[in-house]
């Protein structure tokens, strides 16, 4: 009975984790710009390894399997925002966003003083 439950919220989150890649795909089809499509593909791309990870790890009952995923899990969180933000600032730099959509420009301002300072190491 127990093993079933398991099997059963293995499959559980296997669906949800692929739900999520299919709504990832489809926002980075529809969005407009750069910064939409790059939030529609990290956000459901970290949630769904982690789902992932819980289905391998419930699948398998094995604290050896668990140990070899908790790095994948580790590496992936650490190093997708880290390149999202930094193709962000590129589609900022390049003009490859939607600038009305913009609640906020925090970075704006920021590169308008880079822009001016002949010595700054933001500028492009």
């Amino acid at each position: 009975m127990f093993e079933q439950i398991l099997d059963f919220a293995s499959a559980t989150c296997m669906l949800f984790a692929a739900l999520l890649s299919v709504a990832a795909g489809i926002g980075l089809l529809r969005f407009p710009d750069a910064l939409s499509r790059l939030h529609a593909a990290t956000k459901p791309q970290i949630f769904g390894l982690l789902l992932m990870i819980a289905a391998i790890a419930l699948e398998q009952r094995s604290f050896a399997t668990l140990l070899g995923l908790i790095p994948v899990f580790v590496f992936q969180s650490l190093t997708a925002p880290i390149a999202a933000h930094m193709v962000g600032r590129a589609a900022y730099r390049t003009g490859q966003l939607d600038s009305e959509s913009l609640i906020l420009d925090e970075l704006g301002p920021a590169v308008e003083r880079a822009s001016s300072d002949p010595n700054s190491d933001l500028r492009q």
